[in-house]
């Protein structure tokens, strides 16, 4: 059977041979954020066909639909003195990750989510910033609670980072994560960075970029900034700020957590990909597919308190990955004990979850297998995208694991 990327990329040739470049692109586009998919699930209900695992693509398909995508990509570009050679695959995916092919002079204008109104708790504040350093500048929106006071006479709070998925905005993240309600309830801080689309056309964070999964580079030294910034200016409690986020979100808490332990002391992935699971576009690309190479993601061992959730039908990212991460938090631990519950969340969503202690009983990682849930945030509130409702509270289970 032909794999749906190979009809994908097909059909671009087609559309790339008649000089469309732009449709091909997004067609492209469309299939690498697995927007087809989105429409077909909404990822707001669990359905029979959720309950299918992800099939891996043939890598021999892969192969033949990328060779023809370069030479539809070469042909409209023929010079005086022969048609332009075809690129490496690496190449292509990333000019058609950019949203630009050979001779395209501008990107194109993706489908990112509307800036939703969020309600704020009588007291607590919502507030607009912009965070600038030698690394470069993002916008971020920072959730103050009603219990915060002077910095001078108010008790330290924690600080939770919560990083939105693709095409998405700190403000539609923060109404379907619904975190704003319980830092008001728990009393935190909640910084929401805005990825710039400047940086990555879908609002992505760039976590497949080798300059982003390092310390004091790139996009981690940006929020590592950012972090600090709030934490001299607030009365934050140094030894309780997290990090978490959604899909590209939590491939990038899965960095921070990896780069600077200690800044941040524990990490929540949804949906997302482990530490040093790709080194540029091509490698992101089957990763999020097949999942992430073990050898890879083992070298590059967790060493914060990492609490995993990963739907079993997720199509965008596979399951796979947060089977990734969990070994890669574990691998840390000298001694590791093991515990399994299984549960039904309010909704009617089953889910399996796996406790990890270290040798004093203490909890250091936490897994939480989601039954037939696609790519959504669990138990999110269905005014934010990439969510369902249906699934245990996500947003609340990470609260307890970081404040633990």
């Amino acid at each position: 059977m032909k794999s749906i990327l190979h009809d994908v990329l097909r059909k671009a040739v087609k559309l790339t041979a008649r000089q469309n470049l732009v449709e091909a692109t997004r067609v492209i586009q469309t299939a690498l954020s697995g927007e087809s998919r989105r429409k077909d699930a909404q990822f707001k209900s669990v359905d029979a066909r959720e309950h299918v695992r992800p099939t891996k693509p043939a890598a021999a398909d892969i192969g033949s639909a990328f060779a023809q995508l370069q030479k539809g990509l070469a042909a409209p570009h023929a010079s005086a003195e022969g048609a332009r050679k075809a690129l490496p695959m690496g190449e292509v995916l990333t000019l058609l990750h950019k949203g630009v092919v050979p001779g395209l002079a501008h990107g194109l204008k993706p489908h990112l989510r509307p800036q939703p109104q969020v309600p704020t708790p009588k007291g607590a504040q919502f507030l607009s910033r912009t965070y600038s350093c030698a690394a470069g500048s993002r916008d971020y929106k920072l959730f103050v609670p009603s219990k915060m006071k002077s910095k001078a006479k108010g008790r330290k709070l924690p600080l939770i980072v919560m990083l939105h998925g693709c095409t998405q905005n700190p403000d539609d993240f923060a109404l379907g994560t619904g975190m704003n309600e319980l830092a008001e309830e728990r009393g935190c801080f909640v910084a929401y960075p805005r990825q710039s689309t400047s940086s990555n056309q879908m609002a992505c964070w760039n976590w497949f970029n080798l300059k982003d999964q390092t310390r004091d580079s790139g996009e981690p030294s940006i929020l590592a900034g950012m972090t600090r910034e709030i934490m001299a200016e607030f009365n934050v409690d140094s030894d309780r700020v997290f990090v978490a986020g959604l899909s590209a979100g939590g491939a990038m808490a899965a960095i921070l957590g990896a780069t600077y332990p200690d800044l941040f002391h524990a990490a929540g992935i949804h949906s997302g990909l482990p530490y040093g699971a790709a080194a540029d576009v091509a490698s992101a690309f089957s990763s999020m597919r097949n999942g992430a190479s073990i050898e890879a993601v083992l070298a590059a061992e967790m060493s914060v308190r990492t609490i995993v959730f990963h739907g079993d039908a997720d199509r965008t990212v596979h399951p796979s990955n947060g089977e990734l991460i969990v070994a890669a938090a574990r691998a840390g631990l000298d001694t590791a004990v093991e515990k399994t519950q299984k549960g039904r969340a309010a909704g009617g969503v089953a889910y399996k979850r796996i406790i990890i202690a270290d040798s004093r009983g203490a909890p250091q990682v936490e897994y939480w297998a989601i039954e037939g849930m696609g790519h959504a945030w669990s138990g999110g509130h269905p005014e934010g995208s990439y969510t369902n409702p249906r699934g245990p509270d996500a947003s609340r289970e990470m609260l307890r694991f970081f404040l633990a």
